[in-house]
């Protein structure tokens, strides 16, 4: 394998970004990471700034690079063999760039819910039906339209300083190659552009009030866009020229590496939200507006989904991270096995403490960015481990309620494919088989956006067909079978946990108030 062409995937996630060195056959011959925070400058707003993820790419390359020289006879030439770059990055946010192509501003990302009222009135002048027929789904806080509007009322000056509204992985590629782009499956996030036509929606644009000359022009994700500048290669340390594909949303190309082919299985990500993800054949939207239909990276063909369904929480992995970071005060990703092993101590059900995982607002099924997170039964005899088991049941509670909106528009499988960082615990795998009652396999690579972006690199320049080279890269684990004493007792659970929000819902409104004096 000492000459063989390499594919580098940049997966630009919530909490850090992740660089992954492949094979053609899909082999790992180096990867890297590199974490950073989300700047909460006022409650309820999320922003990260574009400059701290390039310095998280040219770490995580770093790193990569330097796993890869580990693995010998790869590491000597690896730079010089890279054959294409592919990029996978969080969806719905926005960063406003000047003439110059630089940011003016930190970028506004997905869970920032300053634009309650502004995604409420856009729904209202559309007409919820058709935004839902228009866009694939119910428009939210975080979205990039519902921020743009935000701008337009609360800071217009610097809504009219913007040359180019982009979402974050476009970004990056703009930093890589210097030229502008999107494509259907970031676009669909934005509450702008209609999965139907894999097109930007005249009518969703103007009831924005935006340029439309503004957003960037549409290719397709497997597209080569661009060639690595000189500048950029030189940071991360690789050679200029190399080909650089468009990209894609991180769940629809954390899709494409987990091998997810068939309606049979839908895919359950655990990383900083959770996602529930079914391919589609068609763009047919939900009229309750309690999932979404959004564009697949790759268009529709013969044996090619060209839609999928998504329901999303947005606090997972989010909510595990609070509570290392400030309740445990403990530090770095190995801090989370230390935390999941004190949570097998704990039986089912927590000792009768729950959570609501509600601390960034909510998406399916409530759609509400006013809802809070909550411990229901907490006393005195509960410690860290029940926290901990509590944190991860109601993470999990959350995704299975936000299920069942797929399950009622017969859109749920039968089997359950386990990625994101926390399917790689054994205790959360089990878990989450025993809340939904369903077999479980897990990727035995957390690392599937990463995947997703090499098999589009490699798809890009020729390499390989993403499809079919997919189903041979995804390695699953074990299947894991619920049991069913345990699913009896979280029936229980979940009967409780799912009367805890309309039970608060007025509560929470009120303490969103509260905090906006």
């Amino acid at each position: 394998m000492a000459n063989q062409p390499l594919l580098m995937g940049i997966d630009l996630g919530t909490s850090s970004v992740k660089v992954l060195f492949t094979s053609i056959d899909g082999q790992i011959v180096g990867q890297g990471a590199a974490e950073y925070g989300i700047d909460r400058p006022a409650p309820g707003r999320a922003e990260q700034h574009p400059d701290a993820w390039w310095r998280g790419v040219v770490k995580a390359t770093g790193a990569a690079r330097s796993d890869a020289a580990g693995q010998p006879p790869d590491g000597a030439t690896v730079a010089d063999r890279i054959l294409a770059i592919g990029l996978s990055g969080q969806m719905h946010g926005l960063v406003l760039l000047s003439d110059a192509h630089e940011p003016i501003a930190p970028a506004v990302i997905w869970p920032d819910q300053r634009s309650g009222r502004e995604a409420a009135g856009l729904t209202e002048r559309l007409g919820s039906e058709s935004v839902i027929r228009l866009s694939g789904g119910r428009l939210a806080t975080g979205f990039m339209a519902a921020t743009l509007a935000w701008l337009r009322t609360h800071d217009p000056a610097l809504l009219g300083r913007a040359a180019l509204f982009m979402s974050p992985k476009d970004v990056l590629r703009l930093r890589l190659t210097g030229e502008v782009a999107t494509e259907p499956s970031d676009g669909s996030g934005t509450g702008l552009l209609n999965p139907a036509t894999r097109r930007w929606a005249p009518e969703l644009v103007a009831g924005v009030g935006i340029d439309p000359d503004r957003l960037p022009p549409l290719l397709e994700a497997s597209e080569v866009a661009g060639t690595l500048r000189a500048a950029a290669a030189a940071q991360l340390g690789i050679p200029p020229g190399i080909p650089v594909v468009v990209g894609g949303a991180d769940t629809p190309i954390g899709m494409l590496g987990a091998g997810l082919t068939s309606r049979e299985t839908f895919l359950l990500t655990l990383s900083t939200g959770g996602q529930l993800a079914v391919p589609s054949d068609d763009p047919d939207t939900d009229p309750t507006g309690s999932t979404y239909t959004y564009c697949s990276v790759l268009p529709p063909a013969p044996g090619v989904a060209g839609w999928y369904r998504l329901a999303a929480i947005l606090s997972a992995g989010l909510a595990l991270q609070w509570l290392r970071d400030e309740v445990f005060e403990l530090e770095g990703r190995d801090a989370y096995a230390s935390m999941l092993e004190l949570a097998r101590s704990v039986p089912p059900g927590s000792r009768g403490l729950i959570f609501l995982p509600y601390l960034a607002g909510e998406r399916s099924p409530h759609l509400d960015p006013s809802a809070k997170g909550v411990f229901l039964g907490l006393t005195a005899s509960h410690g860290r481990a029940e926290l901990v088991r509590a944190v991860v049941e109601g993470i999990t509670m959350g995704c299975y309620d936000a299920s069942r909106a797929l399950a009622s528009a017969g859109r749920l499988g039968s089997m359950i494919t386990l990625a994101g960082g926390g399917g790689q615990s054994p205790e959360w795998q089990r878990i989450v088989a025993d809340v939904f009652g369903l077999p479980v396999r897990h990727l035995e690579s957390g690392e599937q956006a990463a995947f997703g972006a090499c098999l589009l690199a490699g798809g890009g320049v020729g390499a390989l067909d993403p499809t079919s080279a997919a189903s041979v890269w995804a390695r699953l684990g074990p299947v894991i079978e619920p049991d069913p004493d345990r699913h009896e007792i979280y029936g229980a659970v979940y009967d409780i946990f799912r009367d805890g929000y309309p039970s608060l819902r007025s509560v929470f409104a009120k303490l969103g108030a509260l905090q906006a004096r």
